[in-house]
């Protein structure tokens, strides 16, 4: 899996897109853009903010470093 650096990602091109975790999972489409560019998604009802830090390009697709089970118990 090839994975580009995070600071050459913009979740913006992925809008709309599934976003991934790194080991291959589906989490849920990108469904907003926030201006410092993370990623926003509904996960199990929730509107969930994915960290623009923590997004990769890997081969087309949006990956985050972060898991599902992070995603739902970050604040």
């Amino acid at each position: 899996m090839q994975l580009s650096s995070a600071a050459a990602v913009s979740a913006a091109d992925y809008k709309g897109k599934m976003l991934y975790t790194a080991s291959g999972d589906r989490l849920a489409a990108v469904y907003r853009v926030g201006p410092d560019g993370a990623a926003q998604i509904i996960l199990n009802g929730k509107m969930v903010v994915v960290p623009a830090a923590s997004l990769a390009a890997a081969d087309g697709k949006l990956v985050t470093n972060l898991s599902k089970r992070d995603l739902l118990t970050a604040r």
